[in-house]
């Protein structure tokens, strides 16, 4: 189990995040949820050692994580990014492969499972600068769920998705963590993270306001709300 533990973030006098604690357990889908402008981004990339925090830690047994064991354990992959737009997604998973065996594998042209489930097949010879954002958004998490680090953190895993392909997403995510991978997801839409986490972290002006299952959330709510929005709502 990883613990973040009292993170904090400070751009001048605005606290971006305020000592925010929570656990990550394995093999879980873990969602932060949150409006636009909650904290999310940023608590995705100091976990992600992409932006120092100004406080707190992310622990590992109770010990703080050094970079170097943060690098191994967690992949940070950001939103709203398009990585080497004249390249074609093929060249792209192929190098992503190739990158994180290092010589200590030999890994396959592709990983089949991979683009199958995520029906990157008819974009594979496209350049990834060329594709819609959906089309962007399901060839990154691919990139993502190729690299070994037991923890991806996946900021908007939806954004840009129509129903169908949010659906076929979610299922995707929840076969890979039924495969042991534990998966973070940052998630404004309330709606997606209802169908796809087993646990919730509610943030809410870089405020952790709840943090269980959707059953454990009711409870602490007393019985009063039903849905995860209804939930929100009360908690913030």
């Amino acid at each position: 189990m990883l613990h973040v533990a009292d993170l904090t973030k400070r751009y001048g006098r605005l606290a971006a995040l305020s000592e925010v604690s929570f656990s990550i357990r394995p093999g879980e889908v873990l969602g932060v949820i949150g409006p636009n402008g909650s904290g999310k981004t940023t608590l995705f990339e100091c976990l992600g050692g992409v932006l120092p925090a100004d406080g707190g830690a992310l622990l590992s047994d109770g010990r703080p994580l050094t970079p170097a064991e943060r690098k191994l354990a967690v992949f940070y992959l950001p939103d709203l990014i398009a990585p080497w737009p004249a390249q074609t997604v093929r060249w792209a998973l192929d190098f992503v492969q190739a990158y994180w065996c290092q010589g200590r594998c030999q890994a396959p042209a592709l990983a089949p499972d991979v683009v199958q489930r995520l029906d990157l097949g008819p974009l594979l010879d496209s350049r990834i600068g060329a594709l819609s954002k959906g089309q962007r958004k399901r060839a990154l998490l691919a990139f993502g769920l190729l690299t070994p680090q037991p923890v991806l953190l996946a900021d908007e895993p939806f954004d840009g998705l129509d129903l169908r392909q949010t659906r076929e997403v979610a299922q995707t995510l929840r076969h890979y963590a039924a495969q042991g991978r534990t998966l973070v997801l940052s998630i404004h839409q309330i709606g997606d993270a209802a169908r796809v986490c087993d646990r919730f972290v509610l943030l809410s002006n870089g405020r952790i306001r709840g943090e269980g299952t959707l059953d454990e959330l009711r409870a602490m709510a007393h019985g009063g709300s039903d849905t995860l929005e209804d939930l929100f709502l009360a908690f913030t």
